[in-house]
């Protein structure tokens, strides 16, 4: 259980690896004062050319930000397409595993889960509807 980083209320479950993918892949590395090795470089990527590179970039700054700091999401899959507006959607297919972050790896049976975020180069990284 953590506080909603919108509403104030609580949040767990689902919801709250929700947040917690939005949080870890929107904090720039070096930034939490004691904490300095959390976040991704998924930040310092959002300018970056959206070219072979720039998109392979982008998808191991994800996969190993979500392995080090997510484990009760199993990352399977990651889509990204790109707008001529500078908006980025990013899709993130992956299994939900409930207490993964107390050891137990089992993944909650016949169920893929998938998070969407955007962000375009005003907005934080934002839920995609």
């Amino acid at each position: 259980m953590d506080l909603n980083h919108d509403t104030g209320g609580t949040v767990e479950g689902w919801s709250h690896v929700v947040q917690s993918v939005q949080t870890i892949l929107s904090t720039r590395l070096n930034t939490r004062v004691f904490r300095r090795e959390f976040g991704s470089e998924v930040p310092a990527l959002v300018d970056a050319p959206m070219n072979e590179s720039g998109v392979l970039a982008l998808y191991v700054a994800v996969a190993e930000a979500l392995e080090r700091w997510e484990p009760r999401f199993e990352l399977t899959d990651v889509q990204v397409e790109g707008a001529a507006t500078g908006v980025i959607t990013m899709t993130m297919i992956g299994n939900h595993r409930p207490n993964a972050h107390m050891g137990n790896l089992a993944t909650v049976d016949d169920e893929t889960q998938t998070i969407r975020v955007m962000r375009d180069r005003v907005d934080n990284w934002s839920l995609a509807e």
